[in-house]
């Protein structure tokens, strides 16, 4: 992963880069929730056309993505409780992954939203990032009232002097758009792999691991257990194969850890005394971690199973070993020693 500096808000921004002889910069501007195939098609022509303008000396005009936080239909419309694919956090690592320069964190308000798009432009992506093109898809909307479009843009950058590129939609095979409400759709039917096939790659969740009942540690099961109200888009109820990821140092290690995990989502039926769903990830074959107060990802590879309840606990430890199975095969990794009460 390449290093991108991360701006949060206009006193972030260095004054060089707009500065007279600065950089200046190539520029998108877009929620890019989840990071999919379609964000990365115009992601990859905001790095492509920052490097083509380099200057005999060398520089070159940063590759930069604008994008907002909260999502203004959070804003607008709060009562609509609109799912967030992927937590700001794993944005930003996923949009380092495309080889931009540096990204630019705008607090979104009601005030914000109320400038023209005329003013977004020049004060924003001109004034500030100093844009020497503007790079964006052809679904683009921004300013008052969602009043600018991709004609607006070019006409108000044209005017300025600044080039404008507008990307068209990129289509999967079958020829349906890829788009973040595509994902939500897969997510919420508990369809991983389509769900990554979109993203391009595994859907995250991310959360404090807080203490549960502390009953997989009694059974030898120890699960890391994070608040699912609070973890993005939470498929149903089901176990699933995938990764616990511990950020950069977490583990004593400067890159992330990724440990394999069958992941337990729901409310566990078989016990009566769990209120609210959790999700739950057993690292295979580990009974040492102290994760508690640690903010992890959870990687969701592939469904396994629905949620059961079981006559006892024999046959439920029989299931959780075979879970333990299922979850390696899928991801390619040892089966560990067998766990659980004999």
């Amino acid at each position: 992963m390449s290093a991108v500096e991360v701006w949060y808000g206009a006193d972030g921004v260095p004054a060089a880069v707009s500065a007279p002889g600065g950089p200046g910069s190539v520029v998108t501007i877009g929620i890019f929730d989840g990071v999919h195939r379609g964000h990365q098609a115009i992601l990859t022509r905001v790095v492509e056309r920052a490097r083509a303008m380099s200057r005999p000396d060398g520089t070159r005009p940063l590759a930069v993505a604008v994008t907002f936080d909260p999502h203004p239909v959070l804003v607008h419309r709060p009562e609509a409780h609109l799912p967030m694919v992927a937590s700001l956090a794993d944005r930003l690592t996923s949009l380092a992954t495309t080889g931009l320069d540096a990204v630019l964190v705008i607090h979104y308000t009601l005030a914000f939203a109320d400038q023209s798009p005329e003013r977004f432009v020049r004060t924003w992506l001109e004034g500030l990032l100093g844009a020497r093109a503007v790079v964006v898809g052809e679904d683009v909307r921004f300013g008052r009232g969602n009043s600018g479009d991709a004609r607006c843009l070019s006409e108000i950058c044209a005017a300025d002097g600044v080039e404008v590129e507008i990307v068209a939609d990129v289509r999967a095979p079958g020829g349906r758009r890829w788009s973040s409400t595509w994902v939500r759709e897969l997510l919420e039917g508990g369809d991983m792999r389509g769900a990554a096939d979109v993203l391009g790659h595994a859907h995250r969740l991310r959360g404090t691991v807080v203490h549960g009942m502390r009953r997989g540690r009694e059974l030898g099961f120890p699960t890391a257990n994070l608040e699912a109200a609070s973890a993005g888009v939470v498929p149903p109820d089901g176990v699933y194969a995938g990764w616990l990821v511990r950020s950069p140092g977490a583990g004593g290690d400067d890159a992330e850890e990724r440990l394999p995990a069958a992941i337990s989502i729901g409310t566990n039926p078989t016990f009566d005394d769990v209120p609210t769903r959790t999700v739950e990830a057993h690292v295979l074959g580990r009974d040492d971690l102290d994760l508690y107060g640690e903010v992890v990802a959870i990687e969701l590879v592939d469904y396994l199973r629905p949620m059961l309840a079981f006559d006892g606990l024999e046959p439920l430890l029989t299931q959780m070993r075979q879970d333990v199975v299922d979850t390696a095969g899928v991801l390619g990794v040892p089966v560990p020693t067998p766990q659980g009460r004999a």
